[in-house]
């Protein structure tokens, strides 16, 4: 079916009048596609669609074959441009990607009959949206692009001569009898479909020099040949399908011989290529495609934790965050009964303040523009910068859950006074739980155990989130009972028995196989930095090095801000014993330390002290400080049970 009229709908390496150029593979991807054909791009009214274009993709630009519909506005444009009173298309285009004023990528949504003149020259239109406030907001990725080309043919016909109905919709419409062209097709027996099929092959042939069909056809004779053809109704006039050259196993076998004699097995093909008629090499070796898009996947570390440690957190719009506490779980400051006529005895306990300032932390990356030019497959930069974000959050949530495990000489090091880990945090705020699980005779059930035990020590907020590595997870997982069943169906299963909210896998943590688990509410750890911890992206050009370069940072401070809001596991090693100190005894005036196994005890200067010297005695009003620490060779279960302080009430003398 011949089309109404055809013509260039985009030329590639024309310069726009806006300094802007076309390159040739901009629409590339379109090739045979189908668009509607509008009047003067009227998107609003169903009325303004005339037809369609096939698209034809060609070196020097996109070609167009227009073909009207039966619509009355349809007629009238068929006559202006018969009468050539309309000579020009334009197209309207999205997803435009434009790199130096040079549009690479995008997609043709619709080809339109404008009037001649009415843009003289290639141009590029953007298109822009009138707000109700007066606004004006300029769409980058979509515009209106004229060539300032007439068309380079017409095919209509004139109405006294034979009308193109019956052609244009005989696959489509019912004859006068009902039957279709289909259902005569299959009325036929195989010998006249054969004999159709010949007919048909032999007049594509015979169009071949006037369509620029490379289609090969095999069955050439004339008399007495296989006149199989391929069914026309099963191509679905797929041109791309008569275009592809077979290789039959003699090919292949001749090949490989030719292969070696020639010594190369490319020569070879260039060989059967060339003896075949076949002058695009690339049909044999077609190129690879993308199974997943253009832009390169990520191999990183498993990320999903990031989002619930930096989303859980507390923000404060201040970036120096300062908390402070009071110690009141002591004997001395509990409430007192009174009796009539003796002294009221003032409650002790002390204040104590920290303050945490911030830091800055940033990653940096640079671009060759030459290579940011060459790649067009993808947006390069867009793809870049979400790299860097991505690695900035598991920074800044790696620092704030573990630390960021650098060595403290490292330069790159974030600082922990700065961005405060919850693992290695102060006691008062992280209680540390001890467990062994190397030796012999340990499991991994000794993990829930310590949890269960020394879970009244937590005093945060809610439910914690329980944070650990898939290893331990597993271990976990794998527990059966007496009879082989396995003891947790689910991590729900887990998470209720040792009463956390959830059970989060943190894939970093493996890098630090020290700590086996932290239990915290995320919502009891602050963020602080001002302008709500803005998160900053910059780039500049390296004019000596013509390079791209890109900078993200935040300045953020983070720490606990309520006590005891944390419990951190932590593994040592298997040939550690455990040893349990024995709290010290105070008469209200001295201190009487008990010898323990595996433990010893000093004062507040780091004195040893032990039963030998007993009793130590404590001034009126002074606090004696007694701390208790494991012997080489040792370990304690908590470092809840290693520091007492004993305060003498009585009046100073």
């Amino acid at each position: 079916m011949e089309a109404d009229f055809s013509g260039y709908v985009t030329k590639a390496g024309l310069k726009c009048s806006d300094g802007r150029t076309i390159l040739a593979n901009a629409f590339a991807h379109q090739d045979k596609m189908q668009v509607p054909l509008v009047w003067q791009h009227g998107h609003t009214d169903p009325e303004s669609v005339l037809g369609h274009v096939i698209l034809e993709h060609r070196e020097d630009g996109v070609y167009g074959y227009g073909f009207f519909n039966k619509s009355p506005k349809a007629r009238h444009a068929a006559e202006a441009v018969e009468h050539g009173d309309v000579k020009m298309m334009s197209i309207w285009a999205n997803d435009l990607l434009e790199r130096s004023k040079r549009v690479m990528h995008g997609v043709i949504r619709e080809v339109s009959l404008v009037l001649s003149g009415a843009n003289p020259g290639a141009l590029i239109e953007s298109v822009t949206i009138q707000h109700s406030d007066g606004s004006q907001d300029t769409l980058e990725d979509e515009a209106i692009i004229y060539t300032g080309l007439e068309f380079d043919s017409l095919e209509l016909e004139h109405e006294d001569e034979e009308t193109e109905d019956d052609v244009k919709h005989a696959e489509s419409e019912e004859d006068e009898e009902g039957e279709t062209i289909q259902d005569v097709y299959d009325s036929m027996t195989e010998k006249q479909k054969q004999v159709l099929h010949y007919m048909l092959g032999e007049a594509f042939s015979a169009a071949e020099d006037d369509s620029d069909n490379e289609a090969q056809h095999s069955n050439t004779d004339k008399e007495g040949e296989d006149m199989s053809r391929s069914n026309v109704f099963e191509q679905q006039n797929n041109t791309e399908e008569a275009q592809k050259v077979v290789l039959s196993h003699s090919d292949i076998q001749g090949i490989v011989a030719d292969a070696s004699k020639l010594g190369s097995l490319k020569d070879a093909v260039e060989s059967y290529a060339l003896a075949h008629g076949i002058t695009d090499i690339d049909q044999l070796f077609p190129d690879a495609q993308f199974v997943n898009g253009a832009t390169p996947e990520f191999l990183s570390r498993r990320m999903e934790w990031v989002a619930g440690v930096l989303n859980g957190a507390r923000k404060s719009p201040f970036s120096r965050v300062k908390t402070a506490f009071a110690d009141i779980t002591e004997s001395e400051a509990r409430a007192k009964g009174y009796i009539t006529g003796t002294l009221k005895k003032e409650e002790f306990f002390s204040v104590s303040k920290r303050v945490t300032t911030p830091t800055t932390i940033y990653k940096k990356q640079k671009l060759d523009r030459d290579d940011m030019l060459d790649i067009i497959d993808f947006d390069v930069v867009a793809w870049l910068k979400g790299e860097m974000r991505t690695m900035l959050d598991e920074e800044l949530a790696r620092a704030i859950l573990v630390g960021d495990g650098r060595d403290i000489a490292d330069e790159d090091k974030i600082n922990e006074q700065n961005i405060r880990p919850i693992a290695t945090d102060h006691e008062l705020y992280t209680t540390v739980v001890n467990v062994n699980i190397d030796d012999a005779n340990s499991s991994v059930t000794e993990i829930i155990d310590a949890i269960i035990l020394n879970r009244s020590k937590y005093k945060g907020t809610g439910l914690p989130t329980m944070y650990t590595t898939e290893s331990i997870i597993a271990k976990f997982m794998l527990l059966k009972d007496t009879v082989g069943r396995r003891i947790y169906k689910n991590l729900d299963e887990l998470a209720a028995e040792l009463r956390v909210a959830s059970i989060v896998p943190v894939e970093v943590m493996e890098e630090t196989p020290s700590i086996v688990c932290v239990l915290v509410n995320m919502n009891d750890y602050v963020i602080g930095a001002d302008k709500g911890g803005t998160v900053s992206m910059f780039d500049d050009f390296d004019i000596d090095y013509n390079q791209y370069k890109y900078l993200i940072e935040t300045r953020v401070s983070g720490a606990l801000a309520k006590l005891k809001s944390a419990i951190v596991v932590k593994k040592v090693a298997a040939s550690l014993v455990l040893a349990t100190p024995v709290a010290p005894t105070f008469s209200g005036d001295a201190v009487t330390i008990t010898n323990t196994t595996g433990v010893v005890y000093k004062d507040g200067a780091g004195t040893t002290i032990n039963a030998a010297g007993s009793p130590y005695a404590v001034d009126p009003q002074e606090t004696y400080i007694v701390n208790a620490t494991p012997a080489a060779g040792y370990y304690f279960a908590t470092s809840d049970d290693d520091h007492w302080e004993f305060f003498n009430s009585s009046p100073a003398s």
